[in-house]
């Protein structure tokens, strides 16, 4: 499964105090069964002095392979661990998506 393919490779990566990579695909207008759409929380202070930006950019490395396969889309949630201890471990909700529920 693509779900774990991800998961293991980021906490290769980055030795993260957290990760959850959840399956977002049934919230698209996508075919049941895909694999295209994940968030992933990720908490590393690996990520200790990098902008937002560069840590996506980190992230979309590691993962160049799956979104070069089929993976269409990353929420990312990329924290050090002074940043998730002060958001007490909450991430927002991903948004609805725009062409939910027209795939026939």
């Amino acid at each position: 499964m693509i779900r774990e393919q991800i998961e293991a490779k980021l906490r290769e990566a980055f030795e993260p105090a957290y990760l959850e990579v959840t399956d977002e695909s049934y919230r698209h207008n996508v075919p049941a069964g895909s694999e295209s759409h994940f968030k992933v929380v990720l908490v590393s202070d690996r990520f200790v002095g990098e902008r937002f930006l560069t840590r996506h950019r980190a992230i979309y490395g590691v993962l160049a392979q799956e979104l070069e396969d089929g993976v269409h889309a990353l929420a990312l949630h990329t924290y050090t661990l002074k940043e998730w201890e002060a958001l007490q471990d909450t991430v927002p909700a991903s948004p609805p998506c725009r062409g939910a529920g027209t795939l026939a």
